[in-house]
């Protein structure tokens, strides 16, 4: 067997063995999570993910009604609890109160939290045609979670951040925006909102969902002239 057959069947064995699936679904049974942006999208499905493992909830979003019925959802899934708190995280004060009451909720004056858990779902990795002002956002969001995780790491502390890379989720507010530039098939937000429970459980630093955008990332920096044929391929300028 020659050397790079050799080298290339241990980049698959350590490939594999890194990627492998951790995540044990008791982990998370009776854990305390708040979740935001619950009332639709990929926040409404973890809300339900984390039911079906039997969590403890508390939900946060603007919509009092909606945020009422995912409740109720979560309940009939499995919550130990389920409760929520309305917000709106653009009000530089409400994500401290949303926090504060939502531990209130939760936590007993006989309990105390030894671990907090941050997830992020961001696609700040990539960027796609006609998405600027969101791709920004979510690249400043990238950069922002990664150096909270470079000081936290300094800190020894027990709070992790988990970044994850999205593709293209079959929420309605993606649907609604990528109609008419590209007929690529998105992934399933329940699946999206796995993923992203299992990458804070088991303490992930970055994942991506689907999988083989980690692929993209890289062929992305290294064959940029292929990436540009690839959107060419994959996506169409509207006709007015």
């Amino acid at each position: 067997m020659n050397l790079k057959i050799k080298l290339g069947l241990l980049a698959a064995l350590v490939t594999a063995y890194t990627w492998r699936d951790t995540f044990d679904p008791e982990s998370v049974r009776g854990k305390r999570v708040l979740v935001t942006g619950a009332s639709m999208g990929i926040g409404e499905q973890m809300a339900y993910r984390y039911a079906e493992l039997g969590a403890q909830i508390v939900i946060t979003a603007r919509s009092q009604n909606s945020l009422k019925k995912v409740v109720e959802r979560c309940l009939e899934l499995g919550a130990q609890k389920a409760l929520y708190v309305m917000g709106d995280m653009s009000i530089p004060t409400d994500p401290e109160r949303v926090l504060r009451e939502a531990t209130e909720l939760l936590v007993s004056t006989t309990q105390c939290l030894h671990s907090a858990l941050l997830l992020v779902a961001s696609p700040g990795k990539m960027t796609t045609p006609f998405a600027g002002p969101y791709a920004s956002t979510k690249f400043a969001l990238g950069g922002f979670f990664g150096t909270m995780q470079h000081e936290l790491a300094m800190q020894h502390s027990n709070v992790s951040v988990s970044i994850v890379t999205l593709g293209l989720i079959d929420t309605q507010t993606a649907l609604d925006k990528i109609r008419g530039y590209t007929d690529v098939t998105p992934w399933p937000a329940s699946e999206a909102a796995l993923h992203i429970i299992k990458a804070g459980a088991t303490r992930q630093t970055e994942t991506y969902y689907p999988w083989f955008h980690w692929l993209t990332c890289f062929f992305r920096d290294w064959f940029p002239a292929q990436r540009d044929m690839m959107i060419r391929m994959s996506f169409r300028i509207p006709q007015n």
